[in-house]
């Protein structure tokens, strides 16, 4: 088992995040990643990337991966961490899906993964297990899962897709270095 299934066995994957890989057509790499986790997502962010696809029908595959097990959220206990996390974050449309994220993880005792900023900050100001994709590719690159170079190219290929990350490709290593990721 690996160092990151170790320490984080079960990963709950927000939209931006799948949304991105699946943009940049890398979302078999972030399977290959994180094939020694527990991985989730929610039925909310199926619902997000649903809406999405009509735009961009790639993002489809995001919702036909097969290793994603789909947090329905829907027992009374599920409602009211959701509803919690809801309430933390100010959600209007936008935040559904980080705070179902934010619930499945809580509820699930494991991390999640979104690169939102402010769901981030939030979710850390109560003391919750939140990362984003900077930290899961610096885990590979622990792992020996990926070299340096192979996460700072799937850093641009993810830029590219439009998302919104704390480095480019090139500065990977001394930003994951600087953060105590590396």
């Amino acid at each position: 088992m690996s160092l990151l299934a170790q320490t984080t066995s079960v990963l709950v994957l927000d939209t931006m995040v799948l949304n991105h890989f699946a943009l940049a057509d890398r979302l078999d790499v972030l399977r290959d990643l994180l094939l020694d986790a527990d991985c989730w997502t929610t039925q909310v962010v199926m619902e997000e990337l649903r809406t999405g696809s009509p735009v961009h029908p790639q993002i489809t595959a995001a919702c036909d991966t097969g290793w994603l097990s789909i947090a329905q959220l829907d027992t009374l206990d599920e409602i009211r961490c959701f509803t919690k996390w809801a309430m933390r974050l100010g959600s209007g449309e936008r935040d559904l899906g980080e705070a179902s994220v934010l619930a499945a993880a809580e509820l699930r005792g494991g991390v999640a993964i979104t690169d939102d900023r402010n769901a981030t900050q939030v979710a850390r100001s109560y003391e919750a297990r939140v990362h984003g994709a900077i930290w899961l590719l610096a885990g590979a690159c622990r792992e020996g899962k990926q070299t340096e170079t192979a996460a700072g190219n799937l850093i641009e290929a993810l830029r590219g897709a439009g998302a919104r990350l704390p480095c480019t490709g090139a500065e990977f290593p001394a930003f994951a270095r600087r953060h105590g990721l590396l």
